[in-house]
Protein backbone atom coordinates (compact mmCIF):
# COMPACT_ATOMS: atom_id res chain seq x y z
CA UNK A 1 0.00 0.00 0.00
CA UNK A 2 2.44 2.77 0.95
CA UNK A 3 5.46 0.61 0.08
CA UNK A 4 5.66 -1.14 3.52
CA UNK A 5 6.55 -4.77 3.65
CA UNK A 6 6.71 -7.49 5.89
CA UNK A 7 10.20 -6.55 7.21
CA UNK A 8 9.15 -2.82 8.07
CA UNK A 9 6.09 -3.30 9.53
CA UNK A 10 7.61 -6.00 12.07
CA UNK A 11 9.83 -2.98 13.03
CA UNK A 12 7.22 -0.84 12.95
CA UNK A 13 5.16 -3.06 15.38
CA UNK A 14 8.66 -3.45 17.52
CA UNK A 15 9.26 0.35 18.28
CA UNK A 16 5.17 0.39 18.84
CA UNK A 17 5.57 -1.91 21.39
CA UNK A 18 9.00 -0.81 23.11
CA UNK A 19 7.54 3.05 22.76
CA UNK A 20 3.60 2.39 24.15
CA UNK A 21 3.89 -1.32 25.64
CA UNK A 22 2.21 -4.34 25.70
CA UNK A 23 -0.66 -3.05 28.12
CA UNK A 24 -1.39 0.17 26.06
CA UNK A 25 -1.23 -1.25 22.53
CA UNK A 26 -4.59 -2.77 22.38
CA UNK A 27 -5.88 0.18 23.03
CA UNK A 28 -4.28 2.23 20.88
CA UNK A 29 -5.16 -0.11 17.78
CA UNK A 30 -8.82 0.33 19.21
CA UNK A 31 -8.62 4.14 19.06
CA UNK A 32 -6.87 4.11 15.51
CA UNK A 33 -9.17 2.42 14.11
CA UNK A 34 -12.36 4.51 15.35
CA UNK A 35 -10.21 7.40 13.83
CA UNK A 36 -10.16 5.99 10.65
CA UNK A 37 -13.73 4.60 10.39
CA UNK A 38 -14.98 8.34 11.61
CA UNK A 39 -12.00 9.80 8.85
CA UNK A 40 -13.82 7.42 6.30
CA UNK A 41 -17.07 8.58 7.12
CA UNK A 42 -16.39 12.00 7.04
CA UNK A 43 -14.81 11.91 3.45
CA UNK A 44 -18.01 10.24 2.94
CA UNK A 45 -20.06 12.61 3.76
CA UNK A 46 -18.38 15.89 2.44
CA UNK A 47 -18.38 14.14 -1.42
CA UNK A 48 -22.17 13.27 -1.02
CA UNK A 49 -22.68 16.98 0.14
CA UNK A 50 -20.29 18.10 -2.45
CA UNK A 51 -22.36 16.04 -5.21
CA UNK A 52 -25.95 17.19 -3.66
CA UNK A 53 -24.61 21.01 -3.80
CA UNK A 54 -23.63 20.49 -7.25
CA UNK A 55 -26.75 19.17 -8.92
CA UNK A 56 -27.72 16.17 -10.85
CA UNK A 57 -25.60 16.80 -13.82
CA UNK A 58 -22.47 15.92 -11.71
CA UNK A 59 -24.04 12.90 -9.94
CA UNK A 60 -21.19 11.03 -11.13
CA UNK A 61 -18.77 12.92 -9.63
CA UNK A 62 -15.70 11.04 -7.87
CA UNK A 63 -13.32 13.32 -5.54
CA UNK A 64 -10.05 11.76 -7.63
CA UNK A 65 -11.81 13.32 -10.88
CA UNK A 66 -10.32 16.32 -9.00
CA UNK A 67 -6.78 15.33 -9.11
CA UNK A 68 -4.99 18.05 -11.37
CA UNK A 69 -2.75 15.09 -12.04
CA UNK A 70 -5.50 12.69 -13.29
CA UNK A 71 -7.03 16.18 -15.64
CA UNK A 72 -3.40 16.81 -17.18
CA UNK A 73 -2.70 13.44 -17.98
CA UNK A 74 -6.95 13.01 -19.41
CA UNK A 75 -6.07 16.27 -21.59
CA UNK A 76 -2.44 14.49 -22.75
CA UNK A 77 -4.02 11.80 -23.94
CA UNK A 78 -6.82 13.49 -25.82
CA UNK A 79 -4.67 15.64 -27.56
CA UNK A 80 -2.00 12.40 -28.42
CA UNK A 81 -5.46 10.53 -29.71
CA UNK A 82 -6.45 13.91 -31.84
CA UNK A 83 -2.49 13.99 -32.88
CA UNK A 84 -2.89 10.37 -34.24
CA UNK A 85 -6.50 10.73 -35.87
CA UNK A 86 -5.10 13.54 -38.15
CA UNK A 87 -2.22 11.61 -38.63
CA UNK A 88 -4.63 9.02 -39.99
CA UNK A 89 -6.78 10.95 -42.39
CA UNK A 90 -6.14 11.07 -46.19
CA UNK A 91 -4.14 14.00 -47.55
CA UNK A 92 -5.44 16.60 -49.70
CA UNK A 93 -4.49 16.62 -53.31
CA UNK A 94 -2.68 19.19 -55.30
CA UNK A 95 -1.67 20.84 -52.27
CA UNK A 96 1.83 21.29 -51.61
CA UNK A 97 4.49 23.42 -50.21
CA UNK A 98 6.07 25.91 -52.42
CA UNK A 99 9.46 26.00 -53.17
CA UNK A 100 12.28 28.44 -52.66
CA UNK A 101 11.57 31.71 -54.65
CA UNK A 102 8.70 29.95 -56.07
CA UNK A 103 5.72 32.41 -56.38
CA UNK A 104 2.21 31.43 -54.91
CA UNK A 105 -0.50 31.08 -57.70
CA UNK A 106 -2.56 33.97 -58.20
CA UNK A 107 -6.22 34.70 -59.62
CA UNK A 108 -7.27 37.71 -60.77
CA UNK A 109 -10.34 37.14 -61.27
CA UNK A 110 -11.22 36.35 -57.59
CA UNK A 111 -10.04 39.84 -56.57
Amino acid sequence: MFGVGLPEFAVIAFVAVLVFGPDRLPDLAKQAGQFLRKAKQFATSARDELRSELGPEYADLELRDLDPRAIVRKHVMEAMADAEEEASRPKRRGLRPLADGEVPPYDVDAT
